[in-house]
């Protein structure tokens, strides 16, 4: 490349190494590789399990043992109501089978003396018949009675209410004395053990996206998500015109809750680009650079106009060709005793 320019960077000469220093220093080649330009969306967290637990039976809200934002292991006791009415019918439903059973007994006996008889000729087919129909029915009346039963202990069940699996309540919906009906909301609540990551993805790249099926899930301190299966909703928002897309996240960990904003970038492209060790370029007041090595080995400073910055490496728009060797470490060189102090060159 031909200088262009000479500078002075803020009062101190540009150093060049001796030849006893050079094999101290680090260098590399600039590379070429491919660069995979990604479009980057807001997406957030959300539960797999969140439902809202509703009423299925009449009654008073006698307890609520948890609070919003309580954890609940699966079949705790999250909500009880005033249960004397179910109990009742309970115990009526229970004397009802056992006097349907009762019955059942009696006519099994008839039926069974009939019978004998009946083999004797001692009584006549009519009372036969109505014997035998009468145990039938007696049975049907044990079924309807141990049916009614067990609907009335299913009633008493649903004034205690248990939570469907472990998590943390995120809303009440009752207060203790609240007289509540059927499908009356109750509490909700979700669980952090299943998370998963939703996105809105603009029209013009869902078939892309759909195609490559790649995504990176990034936090705010830069924690990369390990993500699962993907999910594309067959249709778009009829107000944004973009369709979203659901990643899995088998492996969570610590520190994610529903609600929180991630950063999830998406390829859109791939170009072939040139790269440096982004610890080979340093930045001073305007001036981004690294040093060169020429022909003999000796370090030039050259300015250089640098892309994005991804995984440890610099993309470098302008300033260096392929091959070329740089220092790693252009810190080291200023102030080193192995250095001979000299003007130097920025070019460009």
């Amino acid at each position: 490349m031909i200088p262009v320019c000479r500078l002075l960077l803020c009062g101190f000469a540009v150093v060049l190494f001796s030849l006893g220093a050079q094999a101290e220093i680090p260098v590399t080649e600039v590379k070429r590789d491919a660069l995979h330009e990604s479009l980057r969306l807001d997406g957030m967290i959300e539960a797999v399990q969140q439902s809202t637990v509703s009423a299925q039976t009449s009654g008073t809200v006698m307890r609520l043992p948890f609070d919003v934002d309580d954890r609940v292991a699966a079949g705790e006791l999250i909500v009880q109501l005033e249960d004397s009415e179910q109990r009742a019918r309970r115990d009526q439903a229970r004397a009802g089978l056992e006097d349907a059973q009762a019955s059942l007994q009696d006519a099994r006996q008839r039926f069974t003396r009939s019978q004998s008889l009946r083999k004797r000729n001692l009584v006549s087919q009519q009372d036969f018949d109505q014997a035998r129909n009468a145990l039938t029915s007696a049975r049907a009346g044990v079924s309807r009675a141990g049916a009614a039963l067990a609907e009335a202990r299913e009633q008493l069940e649903y004034t205690r209410v248990r939570a469907p699996y472990s998590g943390i309540l995120i809303e009440r919906h009752v207060e203790v004395g609240e007289s509540v009906s059927p499908g009356q909301p109750l509490l909700t609540g979700l669980s952090l053990k299943k998370l998963r990551v939703v996105v809105d993805l603009p029209q013009r790249y869902a078939d892309l996206v759909r195609v490559q099926r790649q995504a990176r899930v990034t936090l705010a301190n830069g924690r990369i998500l390990k993500t699962g299966e993907m999910t594309f909703y067959p249709y778009a928002s009829e107000q944004a015109h973009t369709f979203r897309l659901r990643l899995a996240l088998p492996e969570p960990g610590e520190g994610l809750y529903s609600g929180m904003l991630v950063k999830v970038d998406v390829p859109v492209a791939t170009r072939e680009a040139l790269w440096v060790p982004a610890g080979a370029v340093f930045h001073h007041s305007e001036l981004t650079a690294v040093f060169v090595l020429d022909d003999d080995d000796r370090p030039r400073l050259r300015q250089v106009r640098t892309g994005i910055e991804r995984d440890g490496r610099v993309e470098v728009l302008a300033g260096l060709d392929e091959g070329e060797r740089v220092a790693t470490a252009p810190e080291a060189l200023f102030g080193s005793e192995w250095l001979d102090i000299a003007e130097g060159e920025v070019s460009q």
